[in-house]
Formats: C-alpha cells, structure tokens, sequence
C-alpha cells in the first residue's frame, strides 16, 4: 500500500516516521521536493509569452521555444529537432519535473536576462 505524505509540520515528520516503522520488509522509502506549483507554471508563462512579444534582439520565437532556450541556458537537457516543415521545435525536458526551487532558480534567471535585454515583463498583469 502507497502512502504519501507532504511534510509540512511535525505532525506530518511524525507520521511519516510510523509508517516506515510499520514499513514490510524490502520496501522502498522516496523523499524529494516538491515540483513546481501551478501559480508558479502561471507565471512562467506569462514572462514568456512577454518575451516573445518583446522580440528581444530581434529574436522572434513563440513562449514554447523561449522555454526551451532558457531550459538550455540554465543547464538543463533540451533538444531541438527540425519539423516536417523545415522549422526546428523543441523536445526534450520538461518544466513539470522541477522542483519547487529549481523551478524558482529558472524564473530568477529569466527576470535576470530580461532585464539585461530592457525586456518588460508584466508579471501575468494584464493593465502593468
């Protein structure tokens, strides 16, 4: 039987502490950070999207490639693959599998360009 449980106080350490005490022989114990939040992936893509509108050095790509070239910037395993029509697209890592902290390390870093290229960023505000 799975059993998950997010540490978010002593209550929650206790109890994962009596399940690996109740835990049958051979079993397998996970702990890892959280991923990103969904107010988090929000955010992300509203900068990119400004991004994309801003069209930095003249640099024209839509928010999915923006991800990718900073995904790349930031070390993280991401291929282009050229399309059926000549246009590369990315393929490769995904924004869903980062962590909490590492979700936040890539939107410092993307705050920190914009700002060196005079990009904007409305942080998802519509009237900023």
């Amino acid at each position: 039987m799975a059993q998950t449980v997010i540490i978010r106080g002593v209550h929650q350490r206790n109890l994962a502490k009596a399940i690996i005490d109740r835990a049958p022989p051979n079993a397998v114990v996970s702990i890892r950070e959280a991923n990103r939040t969904s107010d988090q992936n929000a955010l992300l893509w509203s900068l990119l999207s400004d991004i994309s509108r801003a069209k930095p050095d003249g640099r024209m790509h839509p928010p999915e490639v923006w991800k990718s070239l900073f995904m790349h910037a930031c070390g993280y395993a991401v291929q282009f693959e050229m399309g059926l029509n000549g246009q590369p697209f990315p393929i490769g890592f995904r924004t869903s599998r980062l962590t909490k902290s590492q979700f936040s390390d890539l939107i410092e870093f993307i705050y920190s360009w914009a700002a060196e290229k005079g990009v904007i960023l409305r942080n998802g505000e519509e009237n900023a």
